[in-house]
């Protein structure tokens, strides 16, 4: 017996609202609890602790929010150039702007770590740092769930 097996003859009612191929819904609702919950977090710490994040590091969120939206606005029949022929740079443009996009969401990961650890792992209060972090964190993951989570061939 595998640990496949265990749960073969559970079954769980299916909700109402997610009857049939909902993938797409699944995703992008997963996608906005995430980044929805990032925010909240940042928000949070900021108005528990007024003066502990500084302005500037706010915007490694804004550059991860950014992010979501430049990886987020490019379709997959773009990168594969099955439907796009505009513009300058046609299916390479396309790829060099997700590309840009995913760079920028890993770099704002990357940055808010580096602040974690460089301002505030030394400090009493820690926990600004931490929601800064996991800020980034969720939306780089909201990011990339919002991306690959969904299918574009819904309509046929």
């Amino acid at each position: 017996m595998g640990l496949t097996d265990c749960f073969a003859n559970l079954s769980m009612p299916s909700c109402i609202w997610f009857e049939g191929d909902k993938r797409n819904a699944y995703a992008s609702m997963l996608s906005g609890f995430l980044f929805f919950t990032g925010w909240w977090i940042i928000i949070d710490s900021a108005t528990v602790l007024p003066n502990q994040i500084p302005a500037g590091y706010w915007m490694c969120g804004v550059a991860g929010t950014i992010s979501l939206i430049m990886v987020n606005s490019v379709s997959n029949a773009q990168m594969s150039g099955d439907t796009y022929e505009g513009g300058c740079l046609g299916t390479r443009g396309a790829r060099i702007w997700i590309f840009l996009g995913f760079v920028m969401g890993f770099a704002a990961v990357i940055a808010a770590c580096s602040i974690l650890f460089a301002v505030y792992i030394n400090k009493d209060v820690k926990s600004p740092g931490v929601s800064l972090f996991l800020h980034n964190v969720l939306i780089c993951i909201a990011s990339i769930i919002f991306k690959f989570g969904r299918s574009e061939d819904v309509w046929g």
